[in-house]
């Protein structure tokens, strides 16, 4: 899981950012990013892909990668501006947020899937990078993490979606309440919204 990391390290990089998102899919909520600097040499077995880890492990694993990295940064873009601009440049954009907030500056960064970023920093882009660098997998981690509490916030507002459970993604329940309800504040609205009956 540190392959990248050696290569860009024998490359002569010191500060390794990793670079990964969550929320791209949903009907409602932010899309968020996370950039981790990760301690050089770090190994955890534990980290690995977020999507393959149950809700308590990332907790636990989110509090260990926040006391060990070296800097962790993260971006936002809200429903309205994904609304605006489109998913994918929204969520590059909150890539680019994460890597401004780092207290540490990168010199180069992992990123994954096939999208660069608008930052003036050598980067590699991983297909399946959650699950191929430690580094990636630690932001993936630390933005879905992130990214759950913001929605389990939003719940008490807009109990009747129960967000607390679908985190916003287009669940049968969660279709079935908009259709009752309609839309609130942070649902995505240029979203197709696939009714609860549709395949």
């Amino acid at each position: 899981m540190d392959s990248f990391e050696l290569f860009a390290r024998n490359l002569g990089f010191k500060f390794i950012a990793g670079i990964d998102e969550a929320g791209r899919g949903p009907l409602a909520g932010p899309v968020v990013a996370a950039a981790v600097i990760l301690p050089p040499g770090y190994k955890n077995g534990d980290i690995k892909d977020s999507k393959r880890l149950s809700p308590r492990k990332r907790e636990a694993l989110f509090d260990i990668i926040e006391k060990d990295a070296l800097s962790i940064g993260l971006g936002m873009v809200e429903p309205s501006l994904i609304d605006t601009i489109n998913i994918l440049r929204a969520t590059l954009r909150a890539m680019e947020q994460a890597v401004s907030n780092l207290s540490n500056s990168p010199d180069y960064i992992l990123i994954d899937g096939i999208n660069t970023i608008n930052v003036p920093i050598p980067q590699k882009t991983i297909i399946g990078g959650d699950s191929l660098s430690v580094s990636v997998a630690a932001a993936s981690i630390i933005a879905k993490v992130s990214r759950d509490r913001i929605m389990d916030r939003y719940h008490d507002d807009y109990s009747v979606y129960n967000f607390k459970k679908n985190k916003g993604y287009g669940t049968k329940e969660h279709r079935e309440a908009i259709l009752k309800h309609g839309y609130c504040e942070i649902h995505r609205k240029s979203f197709k919204l696939k009714t609860p009956y549709e395949k």
